[in-house]
């Protein structure tokens, strides 16, 4: 990655409706300055990892590239957890004249990983290495395409096209029950997940600048077309052990779990932003959203109800067809004021909306179901802020926040029923987790980031010394507005940690460079229900608080002109927690996070 960037307010319409803005990811570009440019790491650590990261980029005339392949595998700290993945890269560009060029890019990965399964919470407290699945696979296979053309009309106006498809495939293959205590029954078969994703959009841009008022403004309008024919089937596998992404039907005509669906969705949008510089120090930026979304889903599944001796009761495929049509229009306000040349006030407004796909109801899971009439989001982001720097001492940025969301998708608990012979929905005596449009909520809370020199404070004559504290919190808090469900209304929003902290320092001398990171995340709820955490459970896992935990991270490197050799420990107290308590793959159950461990990586650069 080059940079990591993060756009909210009327700015993040332009790249979507979702809340909170959006994070940006950047790739490397080709170097300018050099025909060929070789980087090539190799890394090794805990529990057998290796990976090896290699890449070329250079420019050559007007022909320039970028290109890496990555690889990794390793065998995880929990049995039956080993990994392997090959992921490739390039960017080629041409430079048809010096107001034209054109780029094409491709990113090709494959992953296939044993998973280990879930605990349930007493499983973990008595061994997080446990593992009592030895038949679960996962397995991504992702191929994406790209070809953009940009275009200088003139020295104010520019023009760019985006292209791009997705072809990509993604199974999950394994022994689930809602006992995630209970050991893999290796005579059954395994369940069977296929996504197929075909997907392809284009994007068109046009960026003017124009003076008003004396100074220059800017002017983005864009629109974005985005068409997919996705394909999803449940059903049973082998009852082998390996990575048999087939489906075996005969061999188990009753098995419960059976779907098969198309998704033929279609996206259009029509985006636009203006930077309105009205003085030296206040500038505002509104910007608008108009969006259509079809989604549709043709298909069916399976209702299987069997007896006590696994004999079918009932047996009969149900068609479950649909089209969703919605348009709306999305606004949003930016402004920024200069106070001095060193410190800026910032706010931002935008309305925001997800979409749910009928994808997201389909999958059947033993503990997780799917509220049919599930719908989409919708609401706002607000936040404003301070940033600015001190001298070369000190750069910080301070804001506060606010999420309304109405409609907002969320879990609870509640008892599995079913419809009997005689016709009446009676209950099965299990908790199910249940996932549906909650209620109305909102998040609210401030987060801060401060970076400190302590050398350009105590000593800023020294050019080899390099030591900076850094300092990222986040203090949150969420409450259920309003919910027709019970037991939720005055909740806290499932998975918000009241504190996330990250602070540190960074140090060094000439070329031996250093790093120390503490984080902390206070405790967190799972569901909408805010059900507490029941240690001594021994059945599920899937419900309950996320305990509060901290990690100390330390990292070394030293650099010897072309060579760089670096080491590192993650998670240096050896503490012992979990982040996540997956409904579904990889679990069910909780997914212990990992121990201490270590690595090193030497680079070569050319």
């Amino acid at each position: 990655m080059e940079e990591i960037q993060v756009v909210r307010g009327a700015a993040s319409l332009q790249y979507g409706s979702q809340f909170g803005g959006l994070i940006n990811f950047k790739f490397k570009k080709p170097n300018p300055n050099k025909e060929i440019e070789l980087i090539s790491r190799q890394t090794v650590g805990s529990y057998d990892l290796f990976t090896s990261f290699n890449s070329l980029s250079g420019t050559v005339g007007k022909f320039s590239y970028y290109t890496y392949l990555s690889y990794k595998d390793g065998n995880g700290f929990r049995p039956n957890s080993n990994f392997n993945s090959k992921n490739y890269f390039t960017h080629l560009g041409y430079e048809i004249s010096d107001k034209t060029k054109v780029s094409l890019e491709t990113t090709f990965l494959h992953y296939l990983a044993k998973q280990p399964g879930g605990l349930t919470d007493a499983q973990f407290y008595e061994d997080p290495t446990f593992s009592n699945r030895d038949r679960n696979w996962f397995e991504v296979d992702w191929r994406l395409y790209s070809f953009r053309l940009d275009h200088a009309f003139s020295a104010k106006t520019d023009f760019s096209l985006n292209v791009f498809g997705l072809n990509a495939s993604r199974r999950a293959l394994g022994f689930r029950t809602n006992r995630v205590s209970q050991e893999d029954i290796i005579s059954e078969p395994r369940e069977l997940l296929i996504d197929n994703f075909s997907n392809w959009g284009a994007e068109a841009r046009v960026l003017t600048r124009y003076n008003l008022a004396g100074t220059e403004s800017a002017l983005l309008l864009g629109s974005k077309i985005y068409k997919t024919n996705n394909d999803q089937r449940q059903g049973p596998g082998s009852a082998a052990a390996d990575a048999d992404f087939n489906f075996a039907d005969a061999s188990f005509p009753n098995y419960e779990r059976q779907s098969q669906f198309n998704f033929p969705n279609f996206n259009v949008a029509l985006f636009g932003e203006n930077i309105f510089n009205l003085s030296d120090k206040l500038a505002l930026t509104p910007g608008f959203r108009l969006e259509h979304i079809k989604t549709e889903s043709i298909g069916s599944y399976q209702e299987i109800t069997l007896d006590l001796a696994d004999n079918p009761l009932l047996n009969r495929e149900i068609e479950d067809n649909r089209v969703f049509d919605r348009t709306f229009v999305l606004l949003g306000l930016g402004a920024t004021y200069k106070l001095s040349p060193s410190v800026e006030l910032y706010g931002n407004f935008s309305q925001n909306y997800r979409s749910v796909t009928f994808s997201d109801i389909r999958v059947v899971n033993p503990s997780f179901q799917v509220d049919p009439n599930i719908s989409d989001e919708d609401g706002f982001t607000a936040d404003f802020g301070a940033r600015g720097r001190f001298k070369d001492i000190l750069s910080y940025d301070v804001s506060i926040y606010g999420l309304y969301y109405d409609n907002r998708l969320g879990e609870i608990l509640k008892e599995e029923t079913q419809v009997n012979a005689a016709g009446e929905e009676v209950s099965t005596g299990r908790l199910l987790r249940a996932r549906g449009n909650i209620g109305t909520a909102f998040i609210y809370g401030l987060e801060s980031f401060a970076n400190w020199s302590i050398k350009e404070t105590l000593f800023p004559q020294s050019e080899k010394v390099k030591l900076n504290y850094f300092a990222n919190l986040a203090i949150t808090k969420s409450e259920y507005l309003s919910s027709e469900r019970n037991n939720v209304e005055g909740n806290e929003v499932e998975f918000i940690p009241k504190v996330n902290l990250k602070t540190g320092l960074n140090f060094g001398y000439d070329n031996l460079l250093g790093s120390l990171q503490y984080t902390y995340f206070a405790d967190q709820f799972t569901d909408a229900t805010n059900a507490p955490q029941d240690v001594n459970d021994n059945q599920r896992g899937i419900e309950g608080v996320i305990p509060a935990y901290d990690i100390l991270d330390f990292s070394l490197s030293y650099t010897y002109k072309k060579w760089k050799l670096e080491a590192g420990i993650n998670n240096l107290l050896d503490n012992s927690y979990f982040t996540r308590r997956a409904t579904g793959y990889p679990g069910p159950g909780i997914i212990p996070s990992e121990p201490r461990t270590f690595y090193t990586t030497l680079q070569f650069k050319l």
